[in-house]
């Protein structure tokens, strides 16, 4: 059908592991999304920080959280926690760790390029 496209994330065109997180990765429009699945007890400066190798998130995040809640803490020690239906606006340099007993899944559309790469 002309003037209309469709992708999925059961069908991702990328997945990036990280730790005990998954990342799926689709392109759309020239956008890529990055739907990230984190289990409790998943943080950034453990699962990811081996793979990125710098001693703190270096991407901009800008998404949604879709489910669980995840908790970012700024360089600067600025902290804020994020839950189902809010979005988010991460600048680089930060940590990030799930809190609570609940698999948390985000929808993240800024920051896929480097999300748990190396």
């Amino acid at each position: 059908m002309a003037g209309v496209a469709k992708k999925s994330f059961s069908q991702p065109e990328e997945v990036r592991n990280a730790g005990s997180g998954r990342g799926d990765i689709v392109e759309i429009a020239g956008v890529k999304f990055l739907r990230m699945t984190l289990p409790p007890g998943w943080k950034w400066s453990k699962d990811v920080k081996p793979l990125a190798g710098t001693d703190s998130c270096q991407a901009k995040h800008v998404g949604t959280m879709i489910r669980g809640r995840m908790v970012v803490r700024h360089n600067d020690g600025s902290e804020q926690e994020f839950g189902p239906g809010d979005l988010y606006e991460i600048q680089p340099g930060h940590d990030a760790w799930i809190v609570g007993d609940v698999e948390a899944v985000g929808l993240d559309v800024t920051g896929s390029e480097n999300w748990a790469k190396q």
